[in-house]
């Protein structure tokens, strides 16, 4: 499964360094959903809002039920 990011929410970690205020302004405000952190040209983070972090870990919680349940059903 590929993930694509849009230009301007890929950093390197030395811009996040300097710009992480900004960034996380931008974040916070939806003008960026997230900020994808590249260091030695591979990427290693994803912040986005505390708000999606809760939704995908909620979804997770849901994803693992249903899992589990599927594999004792078996």
């Amino acid at each position: 499964m590929a993930i694509f990011y849009e230009k301007n929410e890929i950093f390197t970690a030395t811009e996040m360094v300097r710009d992480f205020s900004s960034v996380l302004t931008k974040i916070g405000s939806r003008e960026l959903e997230r900020a994808v952190i590249v260091k030695n040209n591979r990427f290693r983070a994803v912040v986005v809002r505390i708000e999606e972090y809760e939704k995908m870990k909620e979804a997770m919680k849901v994803l693992e039920s249903v899992y589990a349940k599927n594999k004792t059903s078996k």
